[in-house]
C-alpha cells in the first residue's frame, strides 16, 4: 500500500522530489509513495484524481500553500486543515447565501479521513478550511466570507481531495503552509518561499516515517 502525494503545482512539492530523486512529471513514483500535480483548481484536481486514484493507495496527502483569515498564525506557519468547505457552491437570493444543502442538491462540507486502525498523528495546529474558485483580495469579500463562514484558511483545492477520497474510502490529510494573510491583494507581503521550505521538510520527514 502506498502513499499518494497530491499538489496543484511542482514547486510546491519541488523540495521533496529533488530529496527523493523525482524526476518533474505529473505522476512521479517513489517505492513508498507517488506525487501526482493536478494543476491549479478544484476542476483540476477532481480531473487528477478521477482519473489516478485508487483503492491500492492508503493515504492521500495533500500538500500545498494557503492564505489565512487569522492573524495569529505566522507565515510559514504549517497547519492540518480537518475541515474544508466549497464556499461557494450553492446559490444567491435576497435574504443571502443559500447553500447547496439548503438546495438540497448536495454536500459542500468535507472532513479529512483519518479513521484506520493507526491514525496519523502531525501534531499540527487543526483548523477549518475553504475551498474557492476566486481567492479573496478585497474588503468587501473578506468581511462577507467572514460574517458567513469564520475560516482559518482557503485553499482552490482541498475540499476536492476531500470529496473524492470520501468517494473512494481513503484515508486523507490536508497540510498547508501558511503563505500570506487574507487581506486586499499585495503579494509583496507573502512569503510564499519560506511557506513551500517549510512544508516540504515537513513532508520528507513524514513521508521517511511513514
Amino acid at each position: 500500500m502506498k502513499t499518494l502525494v497530491v499538489a496543484a503545482t511542482f514547486p510546491e512539492v519541488a523540495g521533496l522530489c529533488e530529496h527523493f530523486r523525482l524526476t518533474e512529471d505529473k505522476l512521479m513514483h517513489a517505492e513508498n509513495f507517488d506525487v501526482i500535480i493536478t494543476g491549479v483548481g478544484m476542476t483540476a484536481t477532481a480531473f487528477a484524481l478521477g482519473s489516478t486514484l485508487n483503492p491500492s493507495y492508503s493515504l492521500v496527502l495533500n500538500l500545498g500553500i494557503a492564505g489565512t483569515y487569522q492573524r495569529e498564525i505566522a507565515l510559514g506557519t504549517l497547519v492540518q486543515v480537518s475541515q474544508d468547505i466549497f464556499s461557494e457552491l450553492g446559490a444567491e437570493s435576497p435574504s443571502g447565501f443559500l447553500t447547496i444543502e439548503t438546495l438540497g442538491f448536495g454536500k459542500s462540507r468535507f472532513q479529512e479521513i483519518n479513521n484506520s486502525e493507526k491514525p496519523f498523528q502531525t501534531n499540527l495546529q487543526q483548523v477549518s478550511g475553504i475551498t474557492v474558485n476566486r481567492v479573496h483580495g478585497t474588503k468587501e469579500s473578506i468581511k462577507a466570507t467572514r460574517d458567513r463562514l469564520n475560516p482559518d484558511t482557503e485553499s482552490m483545492e482541498g475540499a476536492a481531495v476531500f470529496y473524492a477520497c470520501e468517494q473512494m474510502g481513503i484515508p486523507c490529510l490536508q497540510i498547508r503552509s501558511i503563505s500570506n494573510y487574507v487581506e486586499e491583494r499585495n503579494t509583496a507581503s507573502w512569503e510564499i518561499g519560506k511557506s513551500i521550505r517549510n512544508l516540504n521538510a515537513w513532508a520528507i520527514r513524514f513521508l521517511t516515517i511513514t
